[in-house]
């Protein structure tokens, strides 16, 4: 497995890391993805360890705390041998203060997935979503105290604009306070708006993209093809309006060309959308997710291996957008304004 620097930081983390959204099953959402028990999340972990990927990543709102619970019964005795990202920002619970990243927030929902998970520090925090009731410098000071006293390594965002993430990066550099090197953030070939804004500043301020739903929210498994059917088994359904509104006739353009290049190579169409990201400017790591080993062990094979210039081009041309305002007036300025990729 290929191990990538976490942004400007000297911290390492696997190419692909797996996700536990489908430990726990509990809640409409949760259960659509999964009910994955600690027995059978404890094999997914060996089989994810015996190929290299050693980090995990939850959240403390994933099924209500009981994905952070799997993961923690499933990781017990081989602390060492994982490394454990998680987030907190999403109301989890009826309280006032059960919602946010201020002070009292963070500090609980800290405290409370190291609990659940079985561990004294958290490897990768991730703050889950924007807050834009509580000042910045209170939830900067918040994980730095947290980072100082040992019980957070790393720390990062997740969806956050770009605007927001700037505003923190500088705010940690004129007070002297722990940095974010992190971005958990949506990107596919379905869903390329990550290139436009954010991929520019994580290059210029050294901040590692690590990618959450990167088959698209399930959309670029290969079920999904022009003149078929929707699967009967699949999270999609149950679960659309969740997910990343992307126009029918898009979808099939960009999985005909996926068949193309699987014809090529003789690897799935997920593979091939997998392997697409990790060549990706600012990539870190790729979250996969599985329900059951066959399917992990199938991501698992999106690495060890490249596409082609030829096929990467073909690819990004299929899944091409046309960028909004002001990004495409910014594109006929590319002399001096070069974007890392071709919208």
């Amino acid at each position: 497995m290929d191990y990538r620097r976490l942004g400007h930081s000297g911290f390492k983390v696997p190419a692909l890391s797996f996700g536990t959204g489908t430990f726990g099953g509990k809640g409409e959402l949760f259960q659509a993805w999964g009910a994955t028990d600690v027995q059978e999340a404890t094999r997914l972990v060996d089989i994810c360890l015996d190929s290299g990927v050693s980090m995990f990543d939850s959240a403390d709102i994933y099924s209500a705390g009981a994905s952070e619970e799997v993961l923690g019964g499933a990781i017990k005795g081989r602390r060492d041998k994982v490394l454990i990202s998680t987030k907190a920002t999403f109301r989890a619970g009826e309280g006032a203060n059960d919602v946010g990243s201020s002070r009292f927030h963070l500090l609980k929902a800290v405290e409370g997935s190291l609990k659940r998970l079985g561990t004294d520090y958290i490897d990768l925090f991730q703050l889950h979503g924007f807050d834009a009731m509580t000042p910045v410098e209170e939830t900067l000071a918040t994980l730095d105290s947290l980072v100082q006293s040992g019980k957070i390594r790393y720390i990062g965002v997740s969806n956050h604009s770009g605007w927001h993430l700037m505003k923190a990066l500088a705010t940690s550099e004129k007070y002297g306070l722990a940095r974010y090197v992190a971005y958990q953030g949506y990107y596919s070939l379905i869903g390329r708006d990550y290139e436009w804004e954010l991929m520019p500043l994580a290059q210029d301020q050294g901040v590692g993209l690590v990618v959450w739903s990167p088959l698209g929210w399930g959309r670029l498994t290969g079920k999904i093809r022009r003149g078929q059917p929707r699967p009967a088994v699949s999270r999609l359904p149950a679960t659309s309006d969740y997910g990343p509104p992307v126009d029918d006739e898009y979808l099939y353009k960009v999985v005909d060309a996926l068949d193309e290049v699987a014809k090529e190579t003789g690897k799935t169409v997920a593979q091939i959308s997998l392997n697409w990201l990790l060549q990706r400017p600012t990539v870190s790591s790729v979250i996969i997710g599985a329900r059951n080993e066959e399917q992990l062990k199938q991501n698992l094979g999106a690495v060890g291996w490249n596409l082609t210039a030829e096929q990467v081009a073909k690819l990004d041309a299929a899944s091409h957008r046309e960028p909004v305002y002001p990004y495409w007036h910014q594109s006929g300025f590319e002399e001096r304004n070069p974007p890392p990729v071709k919208w």
